[in-house]
């Protein structure tokens, strides 16, 4: 079997056409990994406010949440 040295040009160029032909084919998945990247990042957001509010008790929270 014969093999073909390419250079770092023709392999980006290669992965990024394996890129696009996979998410043409597959759109799920990137709607899949923006939905776990905004999911991430509002968790994210959510930790850092809670950060800065006084903190409460346990039975606090149960309470609210009831």
């Amino acid at each position: 079997m014969a093999y073909k040295v390419l250079d770092e040009g023709q392999i980006k160029e290669s992965v990024k056409q394996a890129l696009v032909d996979l998410l043409r084919e597959r759109k799920d998945l990137l709607y899949e990994l923006i939905g776990e990247i905004v999911k991430d990042y509002a968790l994210a957001r959510a930790i850092k406010e809670g950060e800065q509010t006084p903190k409460v008790s346990r039975e606090k929270v149960l309470r609210t949440c009831a």
